[in-house]
């Protein structure tokens, strides 16, 4: 996990996040087809995920052959055991052939995120966070800093049109958020040290990359035109009704 993500930054890619989102679901689906789970159950939603990033800012993690060939130039460790699920292996091969859905129990219910954060902590004493997606310290840092301070990509762009969108935030309440750096400028040397640390390298190597070249996923080898077709013929047979563009 470690020699993937550093190979990310190395790579100068925005979605430096992308190998811990890989694991995290191929890990899931993975368990969920070798034990005959079929049912997946996420937090997924539409309620505050209708509006997805541009693809140069989060590229799918599930192209293969676009983290592989990532891998193959900045990695040093062997991926042999490292879950890793395709696009098609999710949308095909576990749907079609195993039987395996994903449900997204949320999409069924009034769900507003500012009721649940509530009755989270009201009734389990549950610990806020700054922004979605920051209970991680490695994601907070990738989208705080990296992503908005060496590409100029904001996430919080994204999440709060959704908000916006399904009417759980103003466009100005949105606009003065997006004012603010995401980050904390008094913490970030010492956020810095911690993420360098955790990927083995120091805190200067880190800087050093960051000031090192801009690349997109296009400068990288990838499927994306399979990908494109495959989310066509899905979406024409009706499987799939998520709107995707790039």
């Amino acid at each position: 996990m470690q020699d993937l993500q550093l190979a990310f930054l190395k790579a100068g890619v925005a979605y430096a996040d992308l190998p811990q989102d890989l694991a995290f679901f191929s890990a899931m689906y993975q368990f969920a087809v070798k034990n005959g789970f079929k049912w997946v159950l996420t937090g997924g939603n539409i309620s505050t995920e209708c509006v997805r990033q541009p693809l140069d800012w989060a590229y799918w993690g599930t192209d293969l052959t676009y983290v592989r060939d990532i891998h193959k130039k900045f990695g040093t460790r062997p991926l042999r055991t490292f879950p890793m699920s395709s696009i098609f292996k999710y949308k095909i091969w576990y749907r079609f052939a195993k039987g395996m859905r994903v449900v997204r129990p949320l999409d069924y219910i009034p769900y507003v995120k500012a009721d649940a954060v509530k009755e989270l902590v009201d009734k389990f004493g549950w610990q806020t966070y700054a922004h979605k997606h920051y209970e991680s310290r490695c994601t907070r840092f990738i989208e705080s800093y990296w992503m908005p301070e060496k590409f100029g990509f904001d996430n919080r762009r994204a999440h709060f049109s959704s908000l916006i969108l399904t009417r759980q935030m103003s466009r100005d309440e949105a606009l003065a958020k997006i004012a603010q750096k995401a980050y904390d400028p008094a913490e970030i040397e010492h956020d810095i040290e911690y993420f360098s640390n955790k990927l083995g390298i120091t805190a200067s190597e880190f800087k050093a990359i960051m000031a090192g070249p801009n690349h997109s996923w296009r400068d990288y080898k990838n499927h994306h035109w399979l990908i494109q077709l495959g989310n066509r013929v899905l979406s024409m047979l009706g499987v799939q009704k998520v709107m995707i563009r790039a």
